[in-house]
């Protein structure tokens, strides 16, 4: 049985100063913004995160780019199949060394149980926790000249989803919407509250 998480493509989200104009794959982003020329300034945020990433170039630009080179496969490795297995330092006290070692298949075996346990005892914390900071990436890069800025942050991290609904009422309507939209698991309030 596989422990990987299924994973959706990747979406972005196009701003042309606060007007949102496209949403969905990069190639959609790509085609609306051949199709609409919008002026600047210009934003396409990742919406797993709420960065600002590169917009697609315009097919004129696009030209001037150079080649992609196509990619080298690495050469296959001897030894143990690569399994997504990544080797870290851990720095651990002798008595919590000493706890692994007697725990049944050793000691990453146990540390990996340790992790998927509290991943999953966490999980909406760590869900809050994401949804605030790709929230506050978001606004910071759109909105962090707008009235209320500083206080909607502090709102937002304050886990008080009425003072950030209230602070940010008056920004322009599509940047509103999408950072309601990215902020819908920060606050358990707001998931029951907001449209």
């Amino acid at each position: 049985m596989s422990d990987a998480v299924p994973t959706s493509p990747p979406t972005y989200t196009a701003f042309a100063g606060h007007t949102r104009i496209a949403g969905g794959s990069m190639a959609v982003i790509a085609e609306t913004l051949a199709r609409l020329r919008p002026a600047l300034p210009l934003w396409v945020f990742d919406d797993t995160t709420g960065a600002p990433v590169d917009a697609p170039p315009l097919p004129e630009h696009a030209a001037r780019l150079p080649a992609a080179a196509a990619p080298v496969a690495p050469p296959p490795a001897a030894g143990r199949p690569r399994l997504g297995v990544v080797a870290r330092e851990v720095t651990l006290l002798p008595r919590h060394w000493e706890w692994l070692a007697a725990q049944p298949g050793g000691a990453s075996a146990a540390l990996r149980r340790l992790v998927d346990d509290s991943r999953k005892q966490y999980a909406e914390r760590d869900q809050q926790r994401a949804a605030k900071e790709r929230s506050y990436r978001f606004m910071s890069a759109i909105a962090g000249h707008l009235p209320g800025f500083e206080e909607a942050s502090r709102a937002l991290f304050a886990d008080s989803a009425a003072a950030f609904d209230a602070r940010i009422a008056d920004w322009p309507a599509d940047v509103r919407a999408h950072l309601r939209w990215l902020a819908r698991d920060a606050f358990e309030a707001m998931q029951q509250d907001l449209p």
